[in-house]
């Protein structure tokens, strides 16, 4: 017989070290790793470096910080993610649907100071990180779907023009102070206009942007690395620096170290809004990338899990000298299309980078600005989603609408403003679609089986003194009103004297106080005026909840009917009985 293995609570080992490991993907992958993988791993790692240092120092650069720093919250958070993240192929790291929400608030609470503009872009990667870890571990991750699709088309394409114009003073090579998108393209006019701009800078960024662009259509060639690597040469060769082409300069030495990140004198409530703000884009977007990959390879991610992952990656982030951080939608497919396996591609790309970092810092000295500058522009230009609004505009005006005022928020008040006219909207359509739903009246419609809407079917015969009315929504709040407005004008506007009703209650998904004590207060006013109140095709958890609100008692549960033709025979049954019956189904004190 063996040996009872169960700990003092009666939990076998292994049950709670499977608990454990839901938690950690990675250790997992690595009990599964094939040694057959390492070769495409290694490979796909090392092209895959590539594009994280010239990437992850423009999108810095467009944070905000110094360009290191972009090389600190990439190594870090691909670690961190390779030992959180159930995906096996995502990649992480700076991205530019973040650069303008981090942006707006480093230069608003750190000015042009580079050690507090770290710190407090370090002090948002850690409210971004454990944002997404206690939305992952309270099983939240489906909250970004509340955002419908024209409104994240909206505030992208926002965010999209946002990082494009803070992009441009750095390829004029001209100084401007921030106020703003739209302000900002008229500061920068201006500065322009009065000669300010260094038009080597602009001739080395615009060459630099049309080559990105060029060889973008190339999937399997390194157009940013090839573009990056000849704007250096050019810079270093002709000496363009001393022409007033700004450059990376030297780099630090070494790794980052574990600190807690702090700036003194800030505005902690706008950091954690950004905090939480950047979590939101973040996670929308690595959970959208995610299950196109998932799909891709025919597997499962759990949203939840993946909030985890990411929160683990930012919080990683943040103590390292890093900023928030997200997937990946242009290394990604590189290190797909390179042959990565598992996470292991990103580990291998995150300890190249460090190499770098260690041996050859002054590789990237001369690295001009306006390059920089330039794989941002061409990131941002990918951002943009023209071909799927014009779809929406064609088959729904007033959603395309609410895409270009999330547009118009994220444009005129900058990212953080933005994303919130964005979400604020977003509940809005949210209530708006509940507030005023559809609503029918059924009849019978010859050689068609069921009840279906008269107002469709205008033949359609209605039953004398039975009125099936359908409810399409859930019922709270901000329609209960409506309901029992709706459904007392459909009795005064019947044909013949209603003896009772059939709520057809199959869409009603809810109720919630508010709509219950509607409900006891309807029937009171039918049953005076002699009609019985009844439900057809209503839910278990909603009848439940009727029992919960104590209504049980009062409508009775001999309403409650299967299917609409059953409420409709029980009706026909009782009026054969008693041609007067339906002035009360039932005798009440």
């Amino acid at each position: 017989m063996q040996p009872d293995k169960s700990d003092l609570h009666g939990r076998h080992p292994s049950n709670t070290m499977h608990r454990w490991l839901r938690w950690l993907p990675g250790l997992i992958m690595l009990r599964e790793y094939r040694l057959s993988w390492l070769s495409k791993d290694v490979a796909a790692g090392l092209v895959l470096t590539t594009m994280l240092v010239p990437v992850g120092i423009a999108y810095a650069e467009a944070s905000g910080v110094p360009g290191v720093y972009g090389l600190y919250a990439t190594i870090i958070p691909l670690l961190a993610y390779a030992v959180f993240g159930p995906s096996r192929i995502l990649v992480l790291g700076p991205d530019s649907a973040l650069a303008a929400p981090i942006l707006a608030v480093v230069i608003s609470t750190a000015g042009s100071d580079p050690a507090r503009a770290i710190g407090v872009a370090s002090m948002m990667a850690v409210v971004s990180g454990a944002f997404c870890i206690l939305m992952g571990l309270l099983r939240l991750g489906f909250v970004t779907e509340l955002l419908s699709k024209p409104i994240r088309y909206g505030y992208m394409n926002g965010i999209a023009i946002a990082v494009l114009i803070s992009q441009l003073p750095k390829l004029f090579a001209v100084s401007i102070e921030k106020a703003g998108p739209l302000r900002d393209l008229l500061n920068l006019g201006t500065a322009i206009a009065d000669g300010k701009s260094n038009w080597y800078s602009v001739a080395v960024g615009v060459a630099t942007l049309v080559l990105i662009l060029f060889l973008k259509r190339f999937e399997k060639v390194p157009g940013i690395l090839i573009a990056v690597v000849l704007a250096t040469l050019c810079v270093s060769v002709f000496h363009l620096d001393s022409h007033g082409v700004k450059v990376l300069g030297k780099i630090p030495q070494g790794l980052p170290s574990f600190a807690v990140p702090w700036a003194s004198d800030v505005d902690l409530v706008k950091i954690v809004l950004g905090g939480c703000a950047v979590a939101l884009i973040s996670f929308a977007d690595t959970s959208v990338l995610s299950r196109t990959f998932a799909a891709r390879f025919r597997t499962r991610v759990d949203p939840n899990q993946e909030m985890v992952g990411l929160g683990a990656a930012n919080l990683a982030a943040g103590f390292f000298h890093g900023f928030p951080i997200s997937s990946s939608s242009s290394r990604t497919p590189v290190a797909e299309a390179a042959g990565a396996q598992t996470q292991m591609t990103g580990v291998v790309g995150a300890l190249a980078v460090a190499v770098l970092l260690l041996a050859a810092p002054n590789l990237m000295r001369y690295l001009p600005n306006s390059a920089l500058a330039a794989v941002v522009i061409a990131a941002a230009i990918g951002l943009f989603e023209i071909t799927d609004l014009k779809r929406i505009y064609r088959i729904q005006q007033w959603e395309f609408w609410l895409a270009m005022v999330c547009f118009a928020g994220v444009a005129v008040f900058g990212a953080i403003p933005g994303i919130g006219i964005a979400v604020v909207l977003a509940v809005i359509e949210f209530l708006w679609d509940g507030w005023r739903p559809h609503y029918a009246i059924l009849g019978r419609v010859e050689d068609l089986r069921g009840y279906h809407d008269i107002e469709r079917y205008p033949h359609a015969a209605r039953i004398p003194g039975l009125l099936l009315f359908r409810w399409d929504a859930p019922l709270f709040f901000a329609n209960a009103e409506l309901f029992q407005e709706r459904l007392l004008e459909a009795v005064d506007e019947s044909p013949t004297p209603v003896r009772r009703i059939v709520v057809a209650a199959e869409p009603v998904t809810s109720v919630d106080v508010t709509s219950a004590d509607m409900l006891r207060e309807l029937v009171r006013v039918l049953e005076d005026r002699g009609i019985a109140l009844h439900f057809a095709e209503m839910k278990d958890p909603v009848r439940d909840k009727l029992k919960r609100f104590e209504l049980m008692p009062l409508i009775g549960g001999e309403r409650f009917h299967p299917t609409v033709s059953s409420a409709v025979d029980d009706y026909r049954g009782k009026a054969d009985r008693d041609p007067q019956a339906g002035h009360s189904d039932r005798a009440r004190s």
